[in-house]
């Protein structure tokens, strides 16, 4: 309910189990200790995300929620194309239907993006540049520089965090600033984002929510925060 919500009440919790309202304090006690809840008047929110989980751990995260919006956002690329991809757990996976297409190029950071479209058909490029500690990508000045050597019909990027309001986050410095310029370099901008990055912000601002074309998320997307990126001038498909 949480993941869903990002809030609950302690009364509807002890009605929906049936159990009496100082056992759902209890427990929401100890899920506050182990840092999964912090509670509130009345019930439990979502904490604030501090850290960022290790990238190997986020790709085994909502893989349903990330293949869906794969399936989605490939339909959004005509053959010819040049595409610029960054390192992320969903565009990881939104490769994998990437490389069932023919006739494109792409152009990105991401060494498991390259690996998955090796011998796939297709164009691939591997950015140069130094090797990130978290991610296995490439970042900083050299990778920024030949990103900018480029000019793609458009950009794929995944980001931490989606607002209506606030824009479009990373947590990471350097992933942000690839993502800015990669998306500097095509006419076209993308954000793919499950349903539990929206509403959200994080450390590194990396666009305003004008500057994007179209959000792609998943089925699970609260219909009102839909409503608030459409009614920000973004393109959202589920």
């Amino acid at each position: 309910m949480l993941a869903a919500n990002r809030q609950v009440r302690a009364n509807d919790l002890a009605e929906l189990l049936n159990v009496s309202r100082e056992t759902i304090r209890r427990d929401l006690l100890d899920l506050e200790k182990s840092g999964q809840v912090n509670r509130v008047h009345g019930g439990a929110v979502v904490p604030e995300r501090r850290t960022e989980e290790p990238f190997r751990q986020r790709m085994t995260a909502r893989l349903r929620a990330k293949s869906e919006i794969a399936r989605k956002a490939v339909g959004l690329i005509e053959p010819g194309q040049t595409v610029l991809v960054d390192a992320g757990t969903t565009t990881t996976i939104f490769a994998q239907e990437l490389a069932k297409l023919t006739g494109v190029s792409v152009v990105t950071n991401s060494l498991d993006i390259a690996t998955t479209l090796q011998g796939a058909g297709k164009e691939v490029l591997l950015l140069g540049g130094r090797m990130a500690t978290e991610v296995p990508s490439t970042v900083g000045e050299l990778t920024l520089s030949e990103i900018r050597r480029f000019r793609a019909d458009i950009c794929f990027s995944a980001p931490v965090a989606v607002h209506p309001r606030m824009g479009v986050f990373f947590y990471d410095l350097q992933e942000a600033e690839i993502a800015v310029a990669m998306a500097a370099q095509a006419p076209k901008r993308v954000i793919l984002a499950d349903h539990s990055k929206l509403g959200e912000t994080s450390r590194v601002r990396s666009w305003l929510m004008e500057e994007i074309d179209t959000l792609v998320t998943s089925s699970a997307a609260p219909k009102d925060l839909i409503a608030s990126f459409r009614e920000a001038g973004v393109e959202v498909l589920v």
